[in-house]
């Protein structure tokens, strides 16, 4: 890619991680990797445009029938499309769909705008990451695919060790920390040939192992806090999405989100 490239418009398409949790705003709101991309983006060019049709939960067959049109209909200069990663960590999943959605997702959008960004999504280790470990790597060598098909770029966050560090992860285990969508912003941000910042691969410090007390209270509290309510969705068939509309929904003027210290 082009260093200092010029980008006027952006689009973000997806679910939760590209919503922005879990980087809690003081007011409550998210703000995540895209509004931080899109902050810096705003900042070289006059008059950059912003939306993010991203909405927690949803699975890629709700990304393709809600946002995907929109999106393409925008003809921002950036569409980032991340998804289908919410279908494969389910239990049960056909993969061959997801990747029929994903190349229809990616064919709506490449015709349509500057230049189409996809992901491969960062993975959090531990065991949950072992289990479903091939339906992510399946996943992500279509990815790959797609974008040779699209000419779209890939960001890979996957292929980075360093994003797999719990530390970057909040504690519901799902969802970057602050520092973490930092980042995600960082390497998009390189993906699209701009200047780099800073090393957004680089390795944290060595921590100190936790006692066992400590990781058995830790366990404890993200299952009655996060787990358990996820199975309880899963069992009913509700989402955390469920009603909740894009906090970005329209291609306007973007104003910066306060930069204050995440609640």
């Amino acid at each position: 890619m082009e260093m200092n490239a010029s980008y006027t418009s952006f689009v973000a398409v997806g679910d939760s991680f590209t919503e922005g949790m879990s980087d809690r705003l003081p007011d409550g709101s998210y703000r995540g990797w895209a509004d931080l991309l899109a902050a810096r983006l705003a900042a070289r060019e006059p008059g950059f445009r912003y939306a993010n049709l991203a909405v927690r939960g949803k699975l890629i067959g709700q990304i393709v029938e809600e946002q995907v049109d929109a999106a393409a209909a925008m003809r921002a200069d950036v569409v980032t499309l991340v998804g289908g990663l919410n279908d494969a960590l389910r239990p049960k999943c056909d993969m061959g769909r997801v990747r029929g959605l994903l190349e229809e997702a990616a064919g709506r959008l490449a015709p349509s705008c500057g230049r189409l960004v996809l992901m491969r999504s960062p993975g959090r280790n531990g065991p949950v990451m072992e289990r479903f470990r091939p339906r992510m790597e399946e996943l992500f060598a279509f990815v790959d695919e797609l974008a040779r098909r699209h000419d779209a770029l890939v960001v890979d966050l996957y292929g980075a060790p360093t994003l797999g560090d719990q530390r970057l992860w909040d504690v519901d285990r799902l969802h970057l920390t602050p520092e973490g969508h930092r980042r995600v912003a960082e390497a998009v941000w390189q993906t699209l040939g701009l200047p780099a910042e800073h090393d957004w691969r680089a390795e944290l410090p060595p921590a100190l192992p936790a006692g066992w007390a400590e990781r058995r209270v830790a366990d404890v509290r993200f299952a009655r806090q996060h787990l358990f309510p996820w199975i309880g969705r899963r069992l009913t068939g509700r989402s955390s999405g469920d009603g909740l509309p894009a906090k970005r929904p329209e291609l306007l003027p973007f104003a910066p989100l306060p930069q204050g210290p995440p609640a």
